[in-house]
């Protein structure tokens, strides 16, 4: 087991991999563990800037900028406008519940050793993959000529869905 784990940590890839597979699992962790929605927020978006860098690690440039641009930068502001404009009352604290973290723990420990087992047991396909220089490029390509109408129909959708969220905010002012 550990003659596997020198081998992993051989190349400079899977050195970043293991790097940026813990930054997005702390940050996970850190979001479900910290009481106030700032620190919250802050460890989503570690959490989505460290995802992104998978993303980098697998050649997949388009995704991790998208990932950067909507989640890590939108929606990380959307939730920091959203405190800052809600009114907040004094945080209750809650009861220490310690069978319950150790509960938590167990399940954790055993999720973490089912996956380790199944992904380590998994026989990845080999098959030909097309070299494509040009990642952003090619999605573009696919976008626009093959899958114009999903697109289309997509941005109709988001266009309708915030015409009627400004109608649903407009209604609980008056």
């Amino acid at each position: 087991m550990l003659s596997n784990m020198g081998t992993f940590l051989s190349s400079g890839e899977n050195i970043a991999f293991f790097i940026f597979a813990l930054m997005a699992i702390g940050g996970a962790i850190f979001m479900l563990s910290f009481t106030k929605v700032v620190h919250m927020v802050v460890a989503i978006a570690m959490t989505f800037i460290s995802m992104a860098g998978l993303y980098v690690i697998l050649n997949a440039e388009f995704v991790a900028f998208v990932q950067v641009l909507i989640y890590a930068g939108a929606i990380s502001i959307l939730m920091i406008f959203g405190i800052m404009m809600t009114k907040h009352q004094g945080e209750e604290i809650e009861p220490k519940r310690p069978v319950y973290n150790t509960l938590l723990f167990i399940g954790a420990a055993g999720l973490f050793g089912v996956l380790f087992y199944a992904i380590q047991n998994t026989m990845m396909p080999t098959g030909e993959f097309k070299d494509v220089t040009d990642n952003t490029l090619e999605i573009g390509k696919l976008l626009f000529m093959q899958h114009v109408i999903p697109f289309e129909i997509m941005s109709v959708l988001l266009t309708v869905s915030f015409i009627g969220a400004i109608v649903v905010a407009k209604r609980e002012e008056d």
